[in-house]
């Protein structure tokens, strides 16, 4: 673990005020000891002794105040001595970043807190393990690896986050024979923790968006997923499924999905199921590609196919809506890409189907994707202030 030292009280309640404190920190951007007191509902001395603590370990960076308010040159000076405001240290790289996607892999250094996805390193996706675990070791010889405290990998699919293993994945059959954290840890020879794709977007989205507590994400790619976030914490399901919306079935849709099934709703709406239904619409011709479908629909509008594929998307996100109690949606993913008009008709069909916007608002935002903000959010929780169940994790330091 890194190296916090032991203090006298429970070694579960010093984890909990930790992650406290560090997720206070992600709200507020920076603080001052007092106001993460006052935040967090902690002590002053407790603050200060994890503070002091995370300091040390370069978790933390402190900045002395100028006496200024809001940074003007000419505004009224302070009264009394400056304070110091901490942030997490965003300057220096703690964890390697992973993201695999069926077509893509792509790889950076983290610092703890992440504002924008910058990926240094990508290539294309193999279609072996071990073809992608020697592609992987290629492309991290172009990356300092330095001072690193883990890696952190997201992965579509269906994934047992804890015991690292890809349960199933439609689109990606071949990771569900690899164990992915040792193929890694065979290159980089460091701690690897997993985390579903579309979880580590949630993630990212609460860690950019800190005002965002209650949310349904629902990202748009190869295929169709969600997840959820409440009061300000990532949902954990009993069973290790995450919000597989684009799993559900819908009626008249003869398409066969990857998972096996007939008729999934992400056969219509993915990035492949919207091009295969502008294909059949075209009738001939070579087989178009995206910038032809966005062309197609900033100059004709919205054609019958693809309001018909968005209604059957939003009845499956209305419903999840009204099962989970909550009123606010995240659209990511490739609908973000199309005309803005293609939202536009989302959303009004989603309200349409929420129980909620009969009697109150129901929000529905396009966000970019934050999956590097995700992993870091990630790295923190479960690499610096691990939780019980990880094994292997027992002597994490920064590397030399």
């Amino acid at each position: 673990m890194v190296g916090i030292s032991t203090a006298a009280i429970p070694a579960s309640l010093r984890r909990a005020n930790e992650r406290t404190l560090l997720g206070a920190l992600l709200r507020l951007g920076e603080a001052s000891r007092a106001e993460l007191a006052k935040v967090a509902g902690l002590s002053q001395p407790t603050i200060g002794k994890i503070t002091s603590e995370l300091l040390d370990l370069g978790v933390l960076l402190e900045e002395e105040e100028s006496g200024l308010p809001n940074g003007t040159a000419d505004a009224v000076p302070k009264v009394g001595r400056p304070g110091r405001r901490l942030r997490l240290n965003d300057t220096q790289a703690r964890f390697l970043a992973i993201e695999l996607d069926v077509a893509e892999t792509r790889l950076a250094p983290l610092p703890l807190r992440v504002r924008e996805d910058a990926w240094t390193q990508r290539f294309a996706t193999p279609e072996s393990p071990q073809a992608w675990q020697a592609q992987l070791a290629r492309s991290l010889k172009k990356v300092n690896l330095h001072g690193l405290w883990g890696a952190l990998i997201s992965v579509p699919g269906i994934v047992d986050e804890k015991a690292g293993k890809v349960l199933f994945s439609p689109n990606l059959h071949w990771s569900e024979k690899a164990s992915l954290p040792e193929l890694i840890q065979e290159v980089v020879g460091m701690p690897v923790l997993m985390i579903q794709e579309i979880r580590a977007l949630a993630l990212g989205h609460l860690a950019t968006n800190p005002e965002v507590q209650n949310f349904l994400l629902v990202d748009f790619g190869q295929g169709v997923g969600g997840a959820i976030v409440k009061q300000g914490k990532l949902y954990d399901n009993p069973l290790p499924l995450c919000g597989e919306l684009g799993h559900t079935p819908v009626a008249g849709n003869r398409r066969p999905c990857g998972c096996g099934a007939v008729g999934c709703v992400e056969t219509l709406v993915s990035r492949p199921g919207l091009l295969r239904s502008f294909a059949e619409a075209r009738r001939g011709g070579s087989a178009p590609g995206w910038e032809d479908l966005c062309s197609h629909l900033a100059q004709h509008g919205m054609p019958a196919w693809l309001a018909d594929s968005l209604e059957a998307a939003a009845t499956v996100i209305a419903g999840a809506l009204n099962v989970l109690g909550l009123r606010q949606v995240v659209l990511t993913g490739h609908v973000v890409e199309l005309p803005p008009a293609v939202i536009e008709y989302l959303s009004r069909a989603i309200e349409r189907g929420a129980m909620w916007a009969r009697f109150g608002q129901v929000l529905c935002t396009a966000a970019p994707r934050h999956r590097a903000a995700g992993l870091a959010v990630m790295g923190m929780d479960r690499l610096l202030v691990p939780v019980a169940h990880q094994e292997g994790l027992r002597s994490l330091k920064p590397r030399a």
